[in-house]
């Protein structure tokens, strides 16, 4: 059974990753094509590095996961805090039904929907639009990797805290932030690379005068393929890979301190 399993999870991991592999291989081939590999070169990330159009476009691609990632941290926080402190059962549900719902909910759904509520706010669309819109989607996830930490923690040590005579924000500062902070990490970085991976509810709410990568790798796909394209999808892969190296880097040394103390 156990053979099974892992034969089951190695085809699952050829399946996920293979594809991925094969458009890395092909954005080092000098050829030009996908069909046929002639050498390796570095060209076509040197006409990437080289397009100050396309470096732009990477800058707002940053800008925009980092700035929205943060203040969606800071509000998934307080929302988590929020759910928390409340007391009735089916308020506290509901609120959470209704933070899951944009999670599950399909990206073009929520993507029409922030371009319709964009329009009747009269709100043009172009950078602030996609960080709102990327704020939007990535505050629930926040949440979700926030709320498990607060519930495990123990009331005992608010308790104390108070009994001590520290103040509500001494209490927030001091023990509710520390406890929760692997869930705030946890949040901070899944919501940094949704916004870098997020297609769907940015093509709505980008306007002509502003663009990110994955709307640009579309608009490129369609007037044709390129190795260009590899190569940028690449980076992107690179980038979300080492982010997510990083947060494994950090709880594990978190954890481990944790064990140390214990």
């Amino acid at each position: 059974m156990k053979t099974l399993g892992r034969s089951y999870m190695v085809v699952i991991f050829i399946c996920l990753y293979l594809p991925i592999a094969y458009l890395i291989f092909y954005s080092l081939n000098s050829g030009g094509t996908m069909t046929s590999f002639d050498g390796f070169t570095l060209e076509h990330y040197q006409s990437v590095f080289t397009d100050s159009r396309l470096i732009v476009i990477l800058l707002n691609t940053v800008a925009v996961a980092l700035v929205s990632a943060g203040l969606a941290t800071l509000i998934g926080i307080g929302g988590a805090i929020g759910l928390y402190n409340i007391r009735m059962k089916r308020l506290k549900q509901s609120l959470l039904s209704l933070n899951n719902v944009m999670i599950v909910s399909p990206d073009v759904i929520i993507g029409a929907s922030l371009l319709i509520l964009f329009t009747v706010l009269g709100i043009s669309l172009g950078a602030f639009s996609v960080i709102m819109a990327h704020i939007a989607f990535s505050v629930p996830i926040v949440v979700l990797m926030i709320l498990p930490k607060l519930q495990d923690m123990k009331s005992s040590y608010l308790d104390a805290a108070r009994d001590l005579g520290a103040s509500s924000f001494d209490v927030l500062w001091r023990v509710i932030i520390p406890h929760i902070k692997p869930g705030i990490l946890a949040g901070f970085f899944m919501a940094l690379t949704y916004s870098l991976d997020d297609f769907a509810v940015t093509f709505f709410v980008t306007g002509s005068g502003f663009s990110v990568l994955s709307v640009e790798i579309y608009a490129m796909a369609r007037r044709g393929i390129s190795l260009e394209i590899n190569a940028i999808s690449t980076l992107v892969f690179l980038v979300v890979l080492v982010i997510a190296l990083g947060y494994y880097f950090i709880t594990s040394r978190a954890s481990v301190k944790r064990g140390g103390i214990t």
